[in-house]
């Protein structure tokens, strides 16, 4: 197979593929998705300014890893956590229904208040009561 890429593309590429790799195998610990480290090696490899060796690996590069690529996937993480918590808090609010055609709309008019409250304060409003 060969593929056609422009420079900026295949940046573009790249950025993905660490950012897939990320997610999947940055909470794994030894137990990684080898495949996956190997063919982010390989495409890194490709392009040596972006990338260095570790421990006899190809691996994106210091200065890739900590050249705002991280911001992305906090971003990212920030969205859905948020996104989560307001929907398990809704669903909480109505004693955890299923999520069906006629509660839906409930459902997510309590998301978009939490939502809400979340852009405006984050989580500092929050309190667990014991």
């Amino acid at each position: 197979m060969q593929i056609n890429l422009t420079a900026k593309e295949f940046r573009r590429l790249l950025d993905m593929v660490y950012i897939g790799n990320w997610v999947l195998n940055s909470t794994r610990g030894e137990d990684r998705f080898k495949d996956y480290d190997a063919l982010e090696s390989k495409l890194f490899a490709l392009s040596p300014a972006l990338s260095e060796i570790w421990n006899g690996e190809i691996v994106p590069s210091r200065a890739f890893s900590e050249g705002g690529i991280h911001e992305a996937i906090a971003y990212y993480e920030d969205n859905v956590f948020y996104e989560i918590l307001a929907e398990e808090l809704s669903r909480r609010d109505m004693d955890y229904p299923e999520i069906t055609d006629e509660n839906y709309d409930e459902i997510v008019g309590r998301m978009d208040k939490y939502m809400s409250e979340f852009q405006l304060s984050g989580i500092q409003n929050l309190v667990l009561e014991e």
